[in-house]
């Protein structure tokens, strides 16, 4: 009996030892985490002069343009910020074109919720305040604020078992088999339902330079749902690069060093107001990325007049001369098991025979030829993994120019 009372109480004290021990590596392990998590925070929120709070509830830090995240690359200890481009698609860089004056400037609607509580002052950029949960939401520090690997449409050969494996899911039209030094469009702004926090939905253009395998360089702007990168289901304005698809390299937004921002009135990452509604009124934005032939960065233009900024050169290998391939329309993550399939809606979450106020659209497609002129594209393909779930058809006339609508409700009886 001695023993086995012995043995018990020696197991339990064991017992009591693993769990003190377990507890204390878990209390270790969550302030390791908390420790990482503050110290990318502060790497990420830098320093404000002002600060604005958006009926969203996101926070708008103003901070001085020369200390905004990108300058922590060690590349752009150096650099001149350059404030404007040198040269504009449509030809020589005018001070009109740019919509310099207040007059022509208060003119274009702004489309951004926090404009709601003030603006930032000149020589700052507003750049979203990123927030522990924010952080917490992604699978590790290292990865938040960066696109999962293999989730760009390879058009010509794409593999279905390449293609199912990673969720992404497409409906796009593009262009290749030439050297592109940019691309424009206007794309109809929707808020796309999400069926679960991991997925989102966007749309966006892709600049593309590259094989399609590890080196594939890309510049993408547009908007996005994204629960799990954001927090909620608003429709908001996005940016990403990488110059290693997708691996190490690049990040949504300000979430790293590399775009270098210059505009002051629009945030990377913030709501986009109004949205488009079924059967009623459509918004749409425009969004222009080219390269400026004398300095060679890479140039993003928001709406009739908004310079954002530049991603430099130096970031890319191929698109450091040129881009092979521009890519237009949605994307949406498929995290179903089983081969089932999301209910994640693209665009407007209605196929695009729909048609005009219904479905969404892209319109006014352009590309930035070698003379630095924009024009129209010709032959332009079309692409889509699956169109029961996403479809794409495209059009011209003289109002739109090259267009197509794109899009679907995910699952429904001819998408399972």
């Amino acid at each position: 009996m001695g023993f086995g009372f012995g043995s018990t109480l020696l197991f339990v004290f064991c017992l009591w030892g693993l769990l003190i021990s377990f507890s204390s590596s878990t209390r270790l392990g969550a302030s390791r985490q908390k420790f990482e998590v503050n110290k990318h925070l502060n790497r990420l929120n830098k320093p404000p002069i002002k600060t604005i709070q958006s009926p969203d509830g996101d926070v708008i830090d103003c901070v001085p343009v020369s200390k905004q995240p990108a300058f922590d690359h060690p590349f752009l200890k150096d650099h001149k910020i350059q404030m404007r481009p040198s040269f504009h698609p449509e030809g020589l860089f005018e001070e009109n074109k740019l919509a310099e004056n207040k007059e022509e400037k208060s003119s274009i609607p702004l489309n951004q919720l926090w404009h709601a509580g003030g603006k930032c002052p000149e020589d700052t950029i507003p750049i979203r305040r990123t927030k522990e949960d924010d952080v917490l939401r992604a699978s590790s520090v290292k990865r938040y604020g960066r696109k999962k690997h293999k989730s760009i449409p390879k058009p010509r050969s794409a593999e279905p078992d390449l293609v199912n494996q990673s969720g992404h899911q497409h409906a796009i039209a593009y262009i290749e088999g030439d050297k592109f030094y940019g691309a424009k469009a206007t794309i109809n702004v929707w808020e796309p339902k999400i069926q679960q926090a991991n997925e989102f939905s966007l749309s966006q253009l892709w600049i593309l330079g590259g094989s399609f395998g590890q080196d594939l360089n890309s510049i993408e702007a547009g908007w996005q749902v994204s629960p799990d990168l954001y927090g909620d289901n608003n429709t908001r304005l996005f940016t990403y690069w990488t110059s290693d698809a997708y691996q190490a390299t690049g990040c949504y937004n300000l979430l790293c060093s590399g775009f270098i921002q210059v505009s002051s009135d629009i945030a990377m990452g913030a709501s986009i107001s109004p949205i488009s509604s079924y059967r009623d009124s459509q918004y749409d934005i425009s969004i222009l990325i080219w390269k400026d032939p004398k300095e060679g960065h890479w140039w993003m233009q928001f709406g009739n007049g908004y310079v954002m900024g530049y991603w430099p050169s130096f970031l890319f290998s191929y698109l450091a001369d040129s881009a092979t391939m521009i890519e237009w329309g949605g994307e949406v993550v498929n995290s179903e098991p089983d081969g089932q399939h999301t209910s994640t809606q693209m665009g407007s979450g209605h196929f695009p025979e729909e048609g005009f106020g219904k479905a969404s659209y892209f319109r006014n497609i352009q590309v930035v030829d070698s003379s630095n002129n924009l024009k129209a594209p010709k032959s332009i393909g079309t692409y889509s993994e699956n169109s029961n779930c996403y479809d794409v058809q495209t059009g011209s006339n003289s109002d739109w120019g090259h267009y197509f609508y794109y899009g679907g409700p995910g699952k429904n009886p001819n998408c399972q």
